[in-house]
């Protein structure tokens, strides 16, 4: 989410189109150019539409929206830009568009030739599936549902990955040292790629003249090569600027490296790095996203606590430690401080300006002006509607039956659970969110089993998941078999597989009973935990 209000090329738009909007991308060389599409299906462009890139299927400029008809109705998926600008969209059956500049094949269509309609990337993809498509200045890369890579455009430094530093006019899978890897994240530098493998490897070609790659040199690389500084520890998202890259792990640890220039890597230096090192800064405490974007030099992060930080070149300034924002979400920090202001990725929009049913029962919740029933929890009062309990909770459905004798009683207590832990709850049915930390929501969850809430159970398996530790993994573990979390139990135990070592040796490991610890190294072994 994100105000649409920081991002000057959408100013024009009336209410009701933006009400209306489902996903947004602004790119551009000063942030003049948007592709959007909407709750029904249809994708818009305007701008200046530079080298033809906003697909329209002319370099007509425009300050309101134009409909891009080859898109509309082809279920868009999400969308990715270069600096030319060229631009890919991929649907959702796993087809991949592009068009606009094409002056180093970034297109993938076999020619040089600028394209002002999106055109459909042919079959160099094997007719498999593409779940996933980056850009970077001027190459391209796209990631099937098999894990494997494809790359073409621009390959002077050898962005490509195909071994080779000539231009790639179509799609050619990136073999080398990614043959027999799954992949499942992909990402773009300026001239630089990079690619995260399903165990939480990170693999990286291209320029690598500040030290981008992360590899240990300053030597541009032809084909991928795994990013040894990163040796037992589980990355599950990188992100990269013009020259510089962020990689964040399960645990929550931030790792940077490559240019420095401005500050971007946030050590409290502008010295430039060549191998991984971990971003320490007391206050953010454990990380749960990044941003960044191949055509500028900031580093934003979302900490916990909802927490925002940006660092790099901020608005011309160089900073170079990370400073908490009064900013909600990673887009802001884009749109308030990057010079271009543009997205680092889509933007998914989940609601409107104008006050909605949602905002309204928020905003009821624990007001003692219009409640007709007060939860006494802990000695504390907590202000709710019968009604909307009722409906929306089916243990209090049972509790207010019309032959219950305390039918007109205004206050009621319960003691089983924590005061925090209940108002949490009863918020919940008012809001459909979860506020609790992941500390607490272990206890939520208990409640959301015995209240049979399976939609809270999923949000607290949510909310879990990002708190998970070495310590505490094998407790959750078995907590999670006990109250049939599913996703919860499979994520911790890929979690204390990928910390196996570690994670044998905690008090709450040699605390499992003997049917889990026998479960548990059976699902490992089976995994290649143990082989020789």
């Amino acid at each position: 989410m994100s105000d649409l209000k920081n991002w000057p090329v959408l100013s024009l738009l009336k209410k009701d189109f933006i009400s209306e909007i489902h996903t947004v991308l602004i790119f551009g060389s000063i942030s003049n150019e948007a592709i959007i599409l909407t709750k029904d299906d249809d994708v818009y462009a305007l701008g200046t539409n530079q080298s033809g890139c906003l697909g329209t299927g002319d370099t007509q400029s425009s300050l309101y929206p134009v409909k891009i008809e080859i898109l509309c109705k082809k279920n868009m998926k999400t969308f990715a830009f270069g600096i030319g600008p060229h631009v890919l969209g991929l649907t959702s059956k796993g087809e991949v568009f592009s068009w606009g500049h094409n002056g180093f094949s970034e297109l993938g269509n076999g020619s040089s030739h600028n394209g002002v309609t999106p055109t459909k990337v042919a079959s160099t993809f094997e007719d498999k599936a593409i779940i996933a498509i980056a850009c970077g200045s001027h190459h391209s890369l796209a990631l099937n549902d098999d894990g494997e890579v494809y790359g073409w455009g621009q390959n002077t430094c050898g962005q490509v990955g195909t071994g080779i530093s000539t231009n790639q006019n179509t799609p050619r899978k990136i073999n080398s040292s990614l043959t027999g890897k799954k992949i499942v994240h992909i990402f773009c530098g300026q001239t630089s790629s990079m690619a995260v493998t399903k165990c939480g490897e990170v693999y990286a070609w291209g320029n690598n003249s500040v030290g981008q790659l992360g590899i240990g040199t300053y030597i541009n690389q032809l084909n991928p090569m795994k990013v040894s500084g990163l040796t037992g520890t589980v990355i599950v998202r990188v992100v990269c600027g013009y020259s510089h890259t962020m990689a964040l792990s399960d645990e929550g640890d931030l790792y940077v490296w490559g240019g420095n220039g401005y500050g971007q890597l946030g050590v409290g230096t502008k010295s430039n790095t060549c191998v991984p090192v971990k971003l320490s800064v007391p206050e953010m405490g454990r990380v749960c996203d990044i941003a960044a974007v191949h055509s500028n030099h900031i580093s934003a992060a979302l900490a916990e606590g909802g927490k925002v930080f940006m660092w790099g070149q901020c608005r011309g300034q160089v900073i170079t430690t990370p400073i908490l924002t009064p900013l909600l979400y990673l887009h802001d920090v884009l749109a308030c401080y990057s010079t271009p202001s543009v997205m680092h990725e889509p933007l998914v929009l989940y609601g409107n300006d104008e006050t909605s049913i949602l905002d309204c029962l928020k905003q009821a919740f624990d007001d003692p002006t219009s409640s007709d029933l007060t939860i006494q929890v802990q000695g504390k009062p907590i202000f709710v509607h019968k009604a909307l309990l009722k409906i929306r909770c089916q243990y209090f459905r049972s509790m207010f039956q019309e032959h219950w004798t305390e039918n007109n009683q205004s206050v009621i207590e319960h003691d089983e659970f924590s005061h925090d832990v209940y108002k949490s709850f009863l918020k919940y049915l008012y809001t459909d969110e979860v506020d609790l930390p992941p500390e607490n929501a272990l206890e939520l969850l208990y409640l959301a089993n015995a209240y049979f809430e399976t939609q809270l159970k999923r949000k607290c398996v949510q909310t879990i998941k990002r708190g998970i530790t070495v310590d505490n993994v094998a407790f959750l573990y078995k907590t999670a078999i006990e109250y049939n979390a599913q996703e919860l139990e499979d994520f911790c135990f890929k979690f204390a597989l990928n910390h196996m070592t570690a994670v044998i040796q905690t008090t709450h490991f040699g605390k499992l009973d003997e049917v889990t610890l026998k479960t548990f190294i059976t699902k490992a072994a089976q995994a290649g935990a143990f082989k020789s």
